[in-house]
């Protein structure tokens, strides 16, 4: 299985009670054979422009891991789906993650020899 990040953007209106739409996109990630690896509610952001004559809209991340047929058959019921105004499915970026921690890593041991 190959990792993913799925960024979904649901209708605003939704976000009082915003764990249906949630339970459906992790619903349809299990039912297509993937694992949710990690899941991150960014809130309710003003859009850059109006989609679906909506202003805001509601940020979820998602890390997944997905079979090789799953991405196409997530983003054909993404497409159709009322909640979900927009959504980006890509390709993790797994050298990018790494060099990330590692500069994170020697950021803190930086830090801590500072203080030393």
């Amino acid at each position: 299985m190959k990792e993913y990040e799925l960024t979904v953007l649901i209708h605003p209106d939704l976000e009082v009670d915003i764990e249906k739409p949630l339970t459906k996109v992790r619903n349809l990630i299990t039912a297509n054979g993937g694992n949710i690896i990690k899941e991150d509610i960014w809130g309710k952001k003003r859009l850059a422009y109006k989609i679906k004559n909506e202003d805001f809209g509601v940020y979820v991340y998602f890390d997944v891991k997905l079979p090789s047929d799953a991405p196409l058959k997530i983003s054909n019921i993404l497409n159709i789906s009322d909640e979900v105004l927009r959504y980006l499915l890509v390709a993790a970026d797994l050298k990018g993650r790494k060099a990330l921690l590692e500069a994170k890593e020697n950021a803190s041991k930086t830090d801590a020899s500072e203080e030393e």
